[in-house]
């Protein structure tokens, strides 16, 4: 049996940044990440410029969909909003010595997280079947063997299940 020869692989190995910013889909999505990059840290200068520095960690920047020139600020809590809505305009003219063509912004809270947790499921239930009696059913078939003939055959299974349901 011949198998055909393998490729010569000479070809020198591309940088991964590369091969993103050359392919179709993926330079778009890297060039996405990109500018959402530099809107954050943008948008920090602003708020540090502002002396509002410490919520910087604490917005979530982008650009919303379908409007030009249009921010979008995720924030976390309603206090962070309203003080962010008092200095609106103070904060687009920032922006915009920074570099961000922006003429407009639209502040959000970001959906409460479930207080719930989701457990993984552990693999298939075991059932697991009582090993003996409690004293209560115990006690009573006890006392329904004490009642009977011993040399009756109900009295024989009485026995036996109470040897071989003993704990």
């Amino acid at each position: 049996m011949n198998y055909p020869l393998k490729p010569n692989r000479t070809k020198p190995a591309h940088d991964w940044l590369d091969y993103l910013r050359e392919s179709e889909g993926l330079g778009g999505i890297l060039a996405k990440t990109e500018d959402l990059a530099k809107l954050k840290v943008a948008l920090k200068h602003a708020l540090v410029a502002l002396d509002l520095g410490h919520l910087a960690s604490k917005i979530e920047p982008g650009w919303r969909s379908g409007a030009h020139n249009e921010l979008f600020l995720l924030v976390s809590n309603a206090s962070i909003a309203s003080r962010l809505q008092q200095i609106l305009p103070s904060l687009i003219n920032e922006l915009g010595k920074n570099g961000v063509a922006c003429t407009t912004a639209k502040i959000r809270l970001s959906p409460a997280p479930a207080n719930w947790e989701i457990k993984p499921h552990s693999g298939p239930k075991q059932n697991t079947k009582p090993t003996g009696f409690n004293e209560v059913a115990r006690q009573s078939w006890e006392n329904l063997k004490n009642q009977l003939n011993p040399d009756s055959e109900l009295w024989k299974a009485v026995e036996r299940l109470l040897q071989n349901k003993s704990k």
